[in-house]
This record gives structure tokens, C-alpha cells and sequence, in this order.
């Protein structure tokens, strides 16, 4: 199982409440909210370990508090209505302002970024306990323009399709594009395993790139 952190659980709750009373009312939203954080411990504790430390570990502790404000609800948070509070929440500025720390645009920023994707592979070809649990980083230089790598294993989908949410996990793979605007990029996906893919792709490439190659 994966150790309990609560402060993803407590920051992420505190400013989707907003957003969530926005779209669906209060009443929906502190029955979520109410119902949401044991389910987010016995999610924990139902998941397979990949490390504490693990720098991919914070995918599983962001995403799983939306997958257990989703259970709690108990079907009155729907698909499309909940795609809109986390689009709101992830673009709202003091969100986007914190993720886009960067500008892509800048060669500097991303080659810093792909550096720190190498470095989480390096993570996992350093703990060979982990290696076989976590997301499996493959590079490749596919384009002349930004950077590409794609995964085969993702905890994430492993969870979700023996647990019963793979439904609504397709939202969470959705933050991805948001995090990648929010630094002034454009990331160019074609498949997820999420939503039955063989891999989950991510060609990211800065924003004022018109026709990326």
C-alpha cells in the first residue's frame, strides 16, 4: 500500500470547493467532500506501493482525491460537469501561475524539463523494487521540435481498471494539457491507456511553435 499523506487530500479539498458548490451546489458538494477522505485513505492502502519518495508518487496523491470526491458523490457528480470543475480549478490563476513556473518557449526550460523526466526514469533504474510498479519512461526522438516520451505501465490505469474508476479517470489524464499550457506548451497526445490505448504519449512542444515538426 502506498504510505497516508493528508496534505494533498487537505489543499486540493480546500480549493475545489469553490468550483465544485459552482457546479453541482453544496449539497452535493459537502456530501463529496464529507464522504471523500476515508475512501481517499482505503485508496491508499488499496494501492500498490511504488515508493514515498518516488517523484512520480505525487500522480497518485493528486489524482486520487478527485477519483474519491467522485465515489462519494455517489453518481451525482457527473462526467462532463466534474471535466468543467477540474478545468476551472487547474486554469483559475493562483493554480496556473504556480504550475507555470517556466515558459517552454525557452530552451533553457525545456531542456530543464526533459531533464527532470530522465531523472525520474533514473529514480526507477535505481530502486529495481519499484521499477516494475511505477510509470516505465520511454524516449525517443520521434520530432525535430519540443520533447517526446511515452509510457506502457501507469499505476494509475492499473488502479482504476481493478478498482472501479477507470470511468472518470480520463479527466485526470486530462491535467496534463493543462499543466503544459500553464508553462506555454502544447502537449500533442494520440492515445492513453486510460481510454484503451497501448501507451500513454506525450509530445510536448512550446506554444509559439505554429507547425511543429
Amino acid at each position: 500500500m502506498m504510505k497516508y499523506t493528508g496534505k494533498y487530500y487537505m489543499v486540493l479539498s480546500l480549493f475545489l470547493r469553490r468550483h465544485l458548490i459552482e457546479q453541482f451546489g453544496k449539497e452535493v458538494t459537502n456530501k463529496a467532500l464529507k464522504g471523500a477522505k476515508p475512501i481517499y485513505k482505503e485508496m491508499l492502502e488499496k494501492c500498490e506501493d511504488i515508493g514515498y519518495d518516488n517523484p512520480m508518487a505525487s500522480n497518485i496523491y493528486m489524482c486520487f482525491v478527485f477519483l474519491a470526491i467522485w465515489k462519494a458523490a455517489d453518481g451525482a457528480i457527473d462526467y462532463e460537469g466534474y471535466r468543467k470543475v477540474i478545468k476551472d480549478f487547474m486554469t483559475t490563476p493562483p493554480v496556473s501561475k504556480f504550475l507555470g513556473s517556466g515558459d517552454l518557449n525557452n530552451p533553457i526550460t525545456l531542456k530543464k524539463g526533459d531533464e527532470r523526466m530522465h531523472k525520474m526514469q533514473e529514480w526507477a533504474d535505481e530502486h529495481p523494487e519499484y521499477k516494475d510498479k511505477t510509470w516505465d519512461f520511454n524516449f525517443e526522438n520521434k520530432h525535430k521540435d519540443g520533447i517526446y516520451y511515452h509510457f506502457t505501465r501507469c499505476p494509475l490505469n492499473d488502479f482504476a481498471r481493478k478498482n472501479g474508476f477507470l470511468e472518470i479517470l480520463p479527466l485526470c489524464c486530462e491535467i496534463d494539457h493543462y499543466m503544459t499550457e500553464a508553462k506555454h506548451g502544447v502537449l500533442h497526445r494520440d492515445y492513453t491507456l486510460a481510454t484503451g490505448g497501448s501507451i500513454c504519449d506525450y509530445w510536448i512542444v512550446p506554444d509559439k511553435i505554429a507547425n511543429p515538426q
